[in-house]
């Protein structure tokens, strides 16, 4: 799933993953959805684990919502810099729908369970664009 390239590893797209590395290069987060129950499905498989229909399909999703979990990494691997944070993120759209990625933006001290954060994504090179995340952004309030 992963090939080493210089010292970072990237992610290598097969059947299942493919539709969800086109999102990102499109700067889009994209899920499977059960077409039977209307449940999300992350990670990436071929039936859904709630109603055993096997008519996934790939769903753009806000890219909003909160770390469940997290830890920083003060050892490097897989060529990424240290430290970091690496957050399990609840996703909005659905209770226990999870996203594992990097932290960004953000101060290692102010990481916290709970933290509202929003998608963001990482051009690193050969093609290869990741979704991460970052503190949310206040939304604007208009002019006037």
């Amino acid at each position: 799933m992963f090939k080493k390239r210089d010292v970072r590893v990237l992610p290598e797209p097969d059947a299942s993953t493919q539709f969800y590395w086109e999102a990102a290069a499109r700067r889009e987060l994209a899920i499977l959805r059960c077409r039977g129950c209307r449940s999300f499905v992350h990670y990436p498989r071929e039936d859904c684990p709630k109603c055993g229909s096997k008519e996934l399909v790939p769903e753009r999703v806000s890219g909003r919502g909160t770390i469940h979990s997290f830890t920083i990494a003060h050892h490097g691997g897989a060529g990424l810099p240290t430290p970091l944070a690496l957050v399990l993120v609840e996703l909005e759209e659905q209770k226990g729908l999870r996203v594992l990625a990097n932290l960004l933006d953000c101060p290692l001290d102010e990481v916290k369970v709970g933290m509202p954060v929003e998608v963001t994504f990482e051009d690193v090179g050969e093609g290869v664009t990741l979704p991460q995340f970052r503190p949310r952004q206040p939304l604007r309030q208009p002019n006037g």
